[in-house]
């Protein structure tokens, strides 16, 4: 399975080959078909990625939810 990055980027890609409008409707059932196969990759990675965040967020048997900004250093919000 290729990373969610690439999928990501050649989501981008194909979003910006049917906003222009100048492709084949065959071509553009194509590319609509690989954007949502992808899409759906993306979000599987998504998911994923959310699931190992919250088992390292337990404590005590209980998720903790965080803000993002209280995980960061001290002084990194002056950088």
């Amino acid at each position: 399975m290729p990373k969610f990055e690439e999928c990501l980027e050649r989501l981008e890609k194909i979003v910006a080959e049917l906003e222009k409008g100048d492709v084949s409707l065959d071509h553009a059932l194509e590319l609509f078909d690989e954007g949502m196969k992808l899409s759906g990759s993306c979000r599987k990675g998504l998911e994923e990625a959310e699931g190992k965040v919250e088992i390292l967020l337990k404590r005590n048997g209980k998720l903790q939810p965080e803000a993002f900004a209280s995980i960061t250093q001290p002084g990194d919000a002056a950088k």
